[in-house]
């Protein structure tokens, strides 16, 4: 299992216009969308390639395609969903899947309320989207789910982690590749990155 947290200048910079508390929810879903794009680059990085000549108007070009059924992305609901559209404009053809997950106020855990899951998942390579990786809870659910439908891979991106995240996901699926926007000092009592960004899903869907 590794962690990769990016560093490219494009992401950072984005990150920190994310962060800041005066962006309005406009620009923060563009910037979740431009900056999963961004992202999506690398998680690809190694997807499986195949031969292919293509014709082009001069001559016959030898050339390499995607291989297999490809991908699917699984944004974990609802802060999840602002990734979709950055990681789709690389990768139209993606399947898309929805776990529906929330965090009980009293005692952090996930509660699932909804999955539904492309029926050739297991011909697939998944990426699951969220953009706070916080206790990691939800994030390890979500997997366990997906991992029932034996998928061919799984990674996991995110736009912000907790060390406290980060670890409690490598431990629970040391299989699963972490892709992460920044790494940030702790989670406060409530369950918050800090210094983070806030509630994602509310700034990205304007709700408070």
């Amino acid at each position: 299992m590794a962690v990769h947290e990016m560093d490219h200048p494009l992401i950072q910079h984005k990150l920190s216009v994310l962060r800041d508390e005066r962006t309005t929810s406009k620009q923060f879903r563009e910037l979740v969308s431009e900056i999963a794009m961004l992202m999506c680059f690398e998680a690809t990085r190694d997807l499986p390639l195949m031969d292919r000549d293509v014709k082009t108007p001069v001559a016959m070009a030898h050339t390499k395609v995607i291989a297999g059924k490809k991908l699917a992305f699984v944004p974990i609901l609802r802060a999840g969903l602002g990734m979709v559209d950055g990681v789709l404009t690389l990768v139209p053809n993606a399947r898309v899947g929805h776990i529906g997950l929330y965090r009980d106020p009293e005692t952090l855990k996930p509660v699932e309320y909804y999955c539904k899951l492309p029926a050739d998942i297991q011909e697939r390579e998944v990426i699951v989207l969220d953009p706070m990786l916080a206790t990691g809870g939800s994030a390890i659910d979500a997997i366990s789910q997906i991992k029932q439908r034996h998928p061919k891979e799984i990674k996991f991106m995110g736009l912000i982690g907790a060390p406290e995240g980060v670890k409690a996901l490598s431990e629970a699926h040391p299989d699963v590749e972490i892709y992460i926007g920044a790494i940030d000092d702790k989670l406060n009592d409530h369950g918050y990155i800090v210094p983070g960004l806030g509630d994602a899903g509310d700034r990205i869907f304007g709700t408070k």
